[in-house]
């Protein structure tokens, strides 16, 4: 299949290596900056190109891989007759991309993609949708060729995916920071928390996560709580998200 692709970053990275890889036919890399965009096509032997009025209208596939505040504008700008068009996006709409094809649709995975971090791709879930279930099963074939983790989702589904991810992925992370920091502070090895994180992560797909929280919140440990907000004296900023994700255990407690 040829596919180009709009886009330079992480995701777009990503899709373009794997579907590379695949044997799909990488025609041509887009992006606002021509360096990236050669920085990418020099790795999957594609035209790299700046300028949309260059794009190939006889690709198979389109992917917008671009950020949500910049996909409409370019969705815009692309008549694409019958091709697939596809963006990447966990947030935006699919008929955002209503008038760049005949046949549209999403490829969204809710998972962190880092540029030049690998991923497994056979456990790679992926959610799509298409406009109507001749273009949806056709973009179900492609996925097909990297991972067997398909999931069709509607809008609002796939929304809210994107919504939990933040949560557990990007939330988490900022108190992973958070943790980091302190134990800098203290003198203290973060990695001997790797231990703890990595089996909490493990824990999660044992069932309701609800019966697994644990700590000085969950018992109603008022002394433990207190000497915590002792020792954050003086940081706010550790001091307010304690305070605030200790409130949010026990609220779920009694929920």
């Amino acid at each position: 299949m040829r596919i180009s692709i709009l886009g330079s970053g992480n995701v777009a990275t990503h899709l373009a290596l794997n579907l590379r890889q695949r044997w799909h036919i990488i025609d041509q890399i887009w992006s606002r900056n021509i360096e990236h965009a050669k920085s990418l096509a020099d790795r999957v032997e594609a035209q790299a190109i700046d300028d949309l009025s260059q794009l190939h209208t006889n690709a198979n596939l389109y992917i917008l891989a671009i950020s949500d505040d910049g996909l409409e504008e370019v969705a815009s700008k692309l008549h694409l007759g019958n091709a697939i068009v596809v963006h990447s996006s966990g947030a935006a709409p699919l008929d955002i991309l209503k008038n760049t094809s005949t046949r549209y649709g999403v490829i969204w995975s809710p998972q962190s993609f880092v540029r030049d971090i690998a991923l497994e791709y056979n456990d790679l879930p992926v959610c799509i949708e298409g406009c109507d279930k001749k273009t949806e099963d056709d973009i179900d074939e492609i996925v097909r060729t990297f991972t067997p983790n398909i999931y069709r989702t509607t809008c609002q589904q796939r929304q809210y995916l994107h919504l939990a991810c933040v949560f557990v992925n990007n939330f988490t992370n900022g108190l992973y920071a958070l943790a980091q920091m302190l134990c800098e502070k203290h003198n203290v090895p973060f990695e001997v928390l790797y231990p703890i994180i990595l089996t909490t992560a493990k824990r999660v797909q044992w069932g309701d996560v609800r019966y697994l929280l644990t700590g000085p919140a969950v018992r109603g440990d008022n002394k433990t709580l207190n000497l915590h907000r002792r020792l954050l004296a003086g940081n706010e900023q550790m001091l307010e998200a304690y305070d605030a994700f200790t409130r949010l255990l026990q609220q779920i407690k009694l929920s």
